[in-house]
């Protein structure tokens, strides 16, 4: 039975699933490059850990959220890393989105230190987080995934399986295609549909009531509609989801031209400093 996790990466989304573990009374040790947002946590219960060895060492699980070149770094970081703290038959959780080449990298570095390991990228926003209603992709063992879901049930509603360990990975991708492509869609309109004389809020009455409707268009919609764009989900790393799954269509002589299309919005807004921002802020390009 896991009881005992170390937390690695707190970041938008991170600080809420380990503040929903803590209140599921997991004994938690947190690390973060920057440990400001460690602050609320350690008054809640969990212990800082100043180093990914420390904070990996003597763990039943380790979770790792994390973008993919921060991760690299903490694992391989000869003493001070996370691979170097693991015990052999602990689990490494890995829920970062990274390029299929890290997750494997990262699997292969487990297996040799005798860890468990599974790919589970999250889907989800800041407020699917607080909310423990994120979605987890997993990939690999379905033994190893069955010791996890109660842990992960715990900040997530869906807990999906869609194969072995590098799988997870590839299905992020088609989601993070999806996610930027639909977003661009709804920008576009409201756009269009403001230059043709319509309230925001009559858009999507419309909208909601058809066959376009969507839960993504239903939230992001209203929090544009009031000049909301504080950040859920970072335009940034949408934008690098997007690259990612470009980069593998164009390995296997895949043409996306609507990926093509969007990810010029996302570089734009990126470019003009909008990545911090909730990836709703595309609609201040298109404006």
């Amino acid at each position: 039975m896991v009881k005992d996790i170390g937390f690695i990466g707190l970041g938008t989304v991170g600080r809420h699933i380990a503040a929903n573990l803590l209140k599921a009374h997991y004994k938690l040790s947190v690390y973060d490059s920057k440990p400001e947002p460690a602050k609320d946590l350690l008054t809640q219960g969990a212990k800082w850990a100043s180093s990914p060895f420390e904070v990996a060492q003597g763990k039943d699980m380790v979770i790792v959220v994390m973008p993919e070149k921060e991760e690299m770094e903490a694992a391989l970081s000869g003493t001070n890393g996370f691979m170097a703290g693991l015990s052999p038959g602990a689990i490494l959780v890995d829920m970062g989105t990274h390029s299929l080449e890290a997750t494997m990298e990262l699997s292969a570095m487990a297996v040799a230190k005798g860890v468990q390991f599974l790919e589970a990228p999250i889907w989800g926003t800041k407020e699917h987080a607080i909310s423990g209603l994120l979605t987890v992709l997993t990939g690999g063992d379905q033994t190893l995934l069955s010791r996890c879901r109660e842990v992960f049930s715990h900040f997530a509603l869906n807990i999906i399986h869609v194969g072995e360990v590098g799988d997870a990975t590839r299905m992020k991708f088609v989601v993070n295609l999806v996610q930027a492509e639909l977003m661009e869609a709804l920008a576009e309109g409201l756009v269009l549909g403001d230059r043709l004389g319509f309230k925001a809020d009559k858009i999507l009455e419309v909208l909601e009531s058809g066959g376009v409707s969507s839960p993504l268009f239903n939230a992001k919609g209203r929090s544009v509609a009031r000049g909301d764009f504080s950040r859920n989900l970072a335009l940034k790393y949408v934008y690098e989801g997007l690259l990612m799954a470009k980069e593998v269509a164009a390995q296997d002589n895949l043409e996306l031209p609507a990926a093509n299309a969007v990810a010029k919005v996302f570089e734009k807004a990126v470019k003009a400093g909008r990545g911090e921002e909730d990836f709703s802020a595309i609609f201040k390009e298109l404006r």
